[in-house]
């Protein structure tokens, strides 16, 4: 692929992802100058359409970029009235009182947001003031200058053969080079993977952490919907088992996001994340309130989890990560779209002064000083030992000494320093004969569902005659070793089922892969314990549709 010549365009700033970070940079370079020339790449059918997340939104990222937004009819249409927290039993729940924790737990003044349509809105705001939005463009290759710089990307590949090579009916795509490029593909996107491979930048950094977060959209009945209700759980059914929790989040149209959350550093292989999600739904609470409804969409995406110490590197030469690329949710809150939305403003401003000086293919470091020393940084810096004192110490260390932490750091102050996380989130798992199987019940079809039933919620298509955007390092591998000391974990992390391992009859086991599943999510890449399977770009407009997420 590196020898073949392709049309190239230039711009000032390339901008890989059509998320809040990257439209975020795109309509801050253009509010900074008019003149500026700025694209946007998004891999997703429509802007939108790969975008899943929570939602209950801090205006502050949209209080600074676009101050007048409620004029402009940006869609935040569902201001939080209530806020709960419960811990769960599998009989029963315990009301957490609000009242003990710290004011940066407090969601009033925030929306429950379809993050989707918020994106949608957001880029009809860039492309009025100019910025060039190309849907369905995959980015699948990084672009090096002559001194080692990243000075654009390959975009616009489709109809390569099954097996990667080119066809008559291949369309080679296009190189995009730009005087920065900024990547903000979300969750380990694959060229940011590259990037941070390639220049280091992990390097003196605490490893990222990761969960892997499922929800649903239901109607229910419109006498148990109560607008503007957000509520949070823990425990049952997780337990010890797993870290992680619930969202429930009561939007407008009698519509409900129901989630869930399994942090990604389990040890049990056996640990089934998808069916945890699905017997959740069966506990009495959201029995209760799900009963009579209908669920009208599914998806599931990975959710960066290591906070302050975990933040790589955000610069190389040439290159900027934003948002989700760097790790910037504040876990305790459940929030990262607001800090997405201020380093995407942020990396513009660097660009800016940069490019207004003729500099380009250099490291932004303002970026970067203004994303750790600034709102960003404080946001993390507060709660950033809440992580790894619920992964080292369980769910109630992780409350009382967390809640207590944070209230010091809101103080100024914080008595544990900041903590490791140690392991990353495949080195956690554990060989299957130290731990037992778990029985899941088999879904009712009513309240939980078989994975497969479910994806078709996501409305994901890919074209199947392209080659598998999933690539095994070591094709000997999942058989060979996950099968027999994990028990083949592949099997269940994954929550579109695209791994299976086939028995046949007088035949040996085989691995399979049915890319035609993927959600997009990445958890095979973070969590397989031989870190074996790498994620890739598909052709572009492949994947899940999302709709209202």
């Amino acid at each position: 692929m590196a020898q073949i010549e392709r049309e190239t365009m230039e711009y000032d700033v390339v901008i890989v992802g059509a998320g809040p970070a990257g439209l975020s940079a795109a309509i801050r370079l253009k509010q900074l100058d008019a003149d500026c020339n700025v694209v946007v790449l998004e891999k997703g059918s429509e802007v939108g359409a790969h975008i899943l997340s929570g939602a209950v939104l801090d205006p502050c990222g949209l209080d600074a970029l676009i101050p007048d937004w409620k004029a402009k009819g940006a869609p935040l249409n569902t201001p939080v009235k209530e806020d709960n927290f419960y811990m769960l039993g599998e009989a029963g729940q315990l009301r957490i009182p609000n009242a003990p924790m710290p004011p940066l737990m407090n969601n009033h003044h925030n929306y429950i947001v379809s993050m989707g349509n918020v994106c949608r809105w957001m880029a009809e705001q860039a492309e009025e003031l100019g910025v060039e939005i190309f849907p369905g463009m995959a980015c699948s290759e990084l672009v090096y200058g002559d001194n080692g710089e990243v000075k654009g990307v390959v975009a616009g590949v489709f109809g390569l053969e099954a097996d990667g090579s080119i066809g008559e009916n291949t369309e080679v795509g296009m190189e995009l080079h730009g005087k920065y490029v900024f990547l903000s593909e979300g969750v380990r996107g694959s060229l940011s993977k590259e990037v941070i491979a390639k220049y280091n930048l992990s390097d003196g950094h605490e490893p990222q952490k990761f969960g892997l977060g499922m929800k649903e959209i239901w109607e229910i009945d419109p006498a148990k919907h109560k607008e503007g209700t957000v509520t949070h759980t823990m425990g049952w059914p997780l337990n010890s088992n797993a870290g992680g929790g619930s969202f429930v989040y009561h939007l407008e149209n009698n519509q409900v996001y129901v989630g869930f959350v399994v942090h990604l550093n389990y040890k049990n292989p056996h640990m089934f994340p998808y069916m945890e999600f699905q017997r959740f739904k069966h506990h009495p609470m959201m029995k209760d309130l799900l009963e009579g409804g209908k669920r009208l969409a599914y998806g599931a995406r990975a959710i960066s989890e290591g906070g302050y110490q975990s933040m790589p590197k955000m610069v190389a030469p040439g290159v900027a990560l934003l948002g989700c690329s760097v790790g910037m949710v504040n876990v305790p809150r459940i929030k990262g779209n607001h800090n997405a939305m201020l380093s995407g403003k942020a990396a513009a401003e660097a660009a800016m002064a940069a490019i207004k000086v003729d500099r380009s293919g250099d490291e932004l470091t303002a970026y970067e000083v203004d994303v750790r020393e600034g709102t960003i940084g404080k946001d993390l810096k507060k709660v950033r030992n809440v992580k790894p004192l619920w992964s080292k110490f369980g769910l109630m260390t992780s409350l009382v000494v967390g809640g207590f932490d944070m209230w010091c750091n809101t103080l100024g102050f914080s008595l544990l320093g900041t903590l490791k996380h140690g392991k990353n989130d495949a080195d956690s798992t554990e060989h299957a004969s130290k731990h037992k199987p778990i029985d899941y019940p088999k879904p009712d079809g009513k309240l939980s569902f078989d994975r497969l039933t479910n994806v078709a919620y996501s409305f994901t298509n890919h074209e199947e005659s392209q080659p598998a955007h999933l690539h095994l390092m070591d094709s000997s591998v999942p058989v060979g070793v996950n099968l027999k000391k994990y028990a083949g974990p592949s099997a269940r992390y994954c929550p579109a089922g695209v791994y299976e391992f086939v028995e046949e009859a007088g035949k040996d086991t085989k691995f399979v892969i049915n890319f035609q599943n993927c959600v997009h999510c990445k958890t095979c890449d973070i969590k397989d314990p031989s870190q074996n399977i790498n994620w890739t770009t598909p052709q572009g407009g492949d994947g899940p549709n999302y709709p209202n997420m």
